[in-house]
């Protein structure tokens, strides 16, 4: 028996014999032609990417249900490629230019793009690469008159291992067969975990080298709850998991009753979810999940991936979607959180040596003024479609959030000089990601309307510690003590101040965090979509006195260990079923 740990990106248990597949990486030798043969190589590659664009369309039109949109999303981003013309250009030129074959030209042409890709630090940036390789390997095999290793003749139930699987071929799978997926790459935020998710299938990746030491028929468990797949399990392992995927699965059932009913604690104090979001199609997913509007709504998409900078249009379009959603219910937009790994660093021509402690978030927006009252303009001109309200991203000081507020009144001014109609009381509010911030809370308090605590970057800077760095991840933690303290302050400070205060990162997606935050006063929090029915479910089976009494021993503790030991003992006896 074998087991390894991975990352847990679509939760649930499968159980079944493995099919091993192979990648399906190509070596495309570089070879020279003639010139008389330049534009028969010419018209194959336009051949293959109107014929790969065809399938990928067939495939796409699969997926209609809400749930699924996800994936017909993600293939409109593959078509949007295959339809770009400078990138068809740019092939044909290289056909044109260096007499290559068309399998060359568009080998080394895509693999550039993906190692541009790669190079990005931010994880959701980098994780694109595998879009584009997927793209490589359909053209390539419309050029070869090779099909996709096929798994349409399965007729038993089986667990896919691989090195790595491409969204589009994970979005082929018959799931009434393919019951769990195991990969030796992939992260949380790549194009297939969300496919999986979409489907419902349990999936683990970044498993390092599983896929060489798995052989076609052997036994796998993998648990999708917490990233873990055991190979060729003993009798009472595999007794474990099944008993274990029964409790699940009644815990899914009970979590889809509740799903409509509010989030109240037993004793009567309302809590309120709210959704994070990173595009407007997943503000559909709050509302199926039963969210009560969007707490997060990060807007970085409308820079990424793209050439030209985002205009005013633009952003007034993207907000105008999501908002006509939820009608009446608070929409949350951050401003840009730019800078870092995310944008600014492949714009500039020295990169920064260390981009997390400089030019990024508000301190970007400020030292790029058109560009945000680009921003500012558009989320004032939607705010008369719904509740909006407008937050700062990484305030550090009273100085900063004082500018960011003034050139939100400029906007407010031009807008009056253009006659333009806007939400003249719209609520602003911050994020306190820093240990600057969380110290100086009760000052910052006086200037705005709302806090919300992101404890991912929180974390990260109070802790030295870089989240995405695998060499320091086992420092980071959001139950340190002194994370916790700095949590509290700011707790604290809002409710002395009168501001509304929410929690808004990881914590408050992880069902042993939340009888923790309730205790120490916190009412909202904002939190991934597919999280919010368990969320709901921990609320509503907890009384606040009971949740004091959590957070006043917590912290007297001084060891996260035993911190974390004490908050997952206490949640697994109110939601046995997800522990």
């Amino acid at each position: 028996m074998e087991i390894k740990k991975g990352i847990a990106v679509s939760p649930g248990i499968s159980i079944a014999k493995s099919l091993t597949l192979d990648s399906e990486d190509y070596r495309i030798p570089r070879r020279s032609i003639k010139p008389s043969q330049r534009m028969i190589e010419v018209q194959r590659a336009r051949n293959a990417f109107k014929d790969a664009a065809d399938e990928l369309t067939s495939l796409q039109t699969k997926y209609d249900d809400i749930e699924q949109r996800e994936i017909k999303d993600i293939f409109a981003v593959h078509l949007r490629f295959l339809h770009d013309r400078s990138l068809r250009k740019k092939i044909t030129d290289l056909i044109h230019g260096e007499s290559l074959t068309a399998e060359y030209a568009i080998s080394i042409t895509l693999r550039e793009i993906a190692s541009n890709f790669v190079k990005v630090k931010d994880q959701y940036i980098s994780e694109r690469a595998a879009d584009i390789r997927d793209v490589e390997r359909r053209l390539l095999k419309q050029l070869l008159g090779r099909k996709r290793e096929d798994i349409d003749h399965l007729k038993n139930e089986v667990v896919i291992v691989a090195k790595e699987l491409s969204p589009t071929q994970t979005a082929g799978f018959d799931k009434k067969f393919v019951k769990g997926l195991a990969t030796d790459a992939g992260g949380k935020t790549s194009h297939t975990a969300i496919v999986a998710r979409s489907l419902g299938i349990p999936a683990v990746v970044a498993l390092e080298d599983l896929a060489g030491n798995v052989t076609t028929g052997d036994t796998v468990i993998i648990d999708g709850n917490h990233g873990i797949v055991i190979v060729n399990p003993d009798d009472e392992t595999v007794k474990q998991y099944q008993q274990y995927s029964v409790e699940f699965t009644q815990l899914e059932h009970k979590l889809d009753a509740i799903r409509e009913k509010p989030a109240i604690t037993r004793d009567g104090t309302k809590i309120t979810l709210l959704g994070n979001i990173e595009f407007p199609d997943e503000a559909e997913q709050v509302l199926q999940k039963g969210g009560e509007g969007i707490g997060l709504y990060r807007t970085e998409f409308l820079y990424l991936n793209r050439k030209d900078e985002p205009g005013e249009e633009d952003h007034y379009k993207a907000y105008a979607e999501t908002i006509k959603v939820f009608k009446h219910r608070p929409v949350i937009i951050r401003t840009v959180d730019l800078g870092a790994d995310k944008y600014t660093q492949s714009k500039r021509f020295a990169p920064e040596p260390n981009p997390f402690l400089g030019l990024r978030s508000i301190r970007f927006c400020l030292q790029n003024l058109t560009m945000f009252k680009k921003q500012l303009r558009a989320i004032l001109r939607a705010s008369v479609l719904g509740e909006v309200r407008v937050m700062f991203p990484l305030i550090t000081n009273l100085q900063e959030m004082k500018q960011a507020k003034m050139l939100l009144h400029d906007a407010m001014e031009d807008l009056d000089e253009e006659t333009i109609p806007y939400n003249k009381d719209i609520l602003t509010g911050i994020m306190i990601e820093t240990p600057s911030a969380a110290l100086t809370a009760a000052t910052l308090a006086r200037d705005t309307d709302f806090f919300s605590i992101g404890t991912n970057d929180l974390t990260q800077y109070t802790l030295a510690v870089d989240r995405g760095n695998e060499l320091v991840s086992s420092l980071y933690s959001s139950t340190d003590p002194a994370v916790l303290r700095l949590i509290r302050t700011v707790i604290q400070d809002a409710y002395k101040g009168q501001v509304d205060l929410a929690v808004c990162g990881e914590m408050a997606s992880e069902p042993q965090h939340v009888m923790l935050l309730l205790g120490m006063g916190v009412r909202t929090l904002s939190l991934a979509p597919p999280m919010i029915p368990e969320i709901k479910q921990v609320v509503r089976s907890v009384a606040i006195e009971q949740c004091n009494t959590v957070a006043r021993k917590i912290l007297t503790m001084n060891s996260e260990r035993h911190i974390s030991n004490y908050l997952c003992d206490a949640a697994r006896k109110v939601l046995p079923e997800a522990f």
